[in-house]
């Protein structure tokens, strides 16, 4: 890493670190403004240091779902009128990042898939007696995701990229999994108010472990 390359990581960092505290500051007191001023930063920092080095289509692909997951956030944010447009934009960054993890291999590699199917169709039972007019698209982001997870796990033990590297992605991928699910239960089955703080760093948690995926070469 050259001179001028780790300077600019380094104000990324930090600049991540004061979005990161100032939006649990936000969240502690309800304020609108800092969390909405906030909240998409840390991933826009990594979506920015991700395409400064991108390797190839892999990393345009993730750098594409870095900034639709920096979208969803405002969405998601901004209030209830904007929720279903949020899990949109989250959506498609699923899709950009399955995209990406098939780059990396297109082995069907069925094993894999099977933790994570069992992860979407135990939440989608525990959801489902609440889910109403939802019943179908939450059913579609459930089958997404854990495609997502299934394909980061699947592409750990691929030759175009180093074991720390992907490692990084699949860790992320499945951080950021935990989130989602998260969101689900607090919002389809059981409410709670506390649990936001543990989302979102696992959202920034594996938003960092994808976005690091991309920086590094095979072995």
């Amino acid at each position: 890493m050259s001179t001028k390359e780790g300077a600019f990581t380094k104000i990324l960092i930090l600049l991540s670190l004061a979005a990161v505290v100032t939006f649990f500051i936000g969240l502690y007191l309800d304020h609108f403004a800092l969390r909405m001023v906030a909240k998409p930063v840390p991933v826009l920092c990594i979506a920015l240091w991700v395409y400064r080095g991108k390797r190839g289509r892999y990393g345009n692909l993730i750098t594409g779902g870095l900034v639709l997951s920096a979208v969803g956030d405002l969405l998601l944010e901004w209030g209830e009128q904007t929720f279903l447009a949020g899990v949109l934009a989250f959506l498609f960054a699923h899709i950009f990042y399955t995209g990406a993890f098939f780059e990396r291999t297109r082995a069907f590699k069925p094993v894999y898939a099977v933790p994570f199917a069992v992860w979407g169709i135990l939440v989608y039972a525990v959801l489902l007696p609440n889910l109403g007019d939802m019943t179908i698209p939450v059913a579609l982001y459930v089958a997404v995701i854990c495609t997502m997870m299934w394909r980061a796990a699947a592409q750990t033990e691929t030759k175009e990229a180093s074991r720390a590297d992907a490692r990084a992605g699949a860790l992320g991928a499945v951080s950021f999994g935990l989130s989602d699910t998260l969101i689900a239960l607090n919002r389809w089955y059981q409410p709670m108010p506390e649990v936001r703080y543990l989302i979102i760093a696992l959202y920034w948690l594996g938003q960092l472990g994808i976005g690091i995926s991309t920086r590094r070469r095979p072995d």
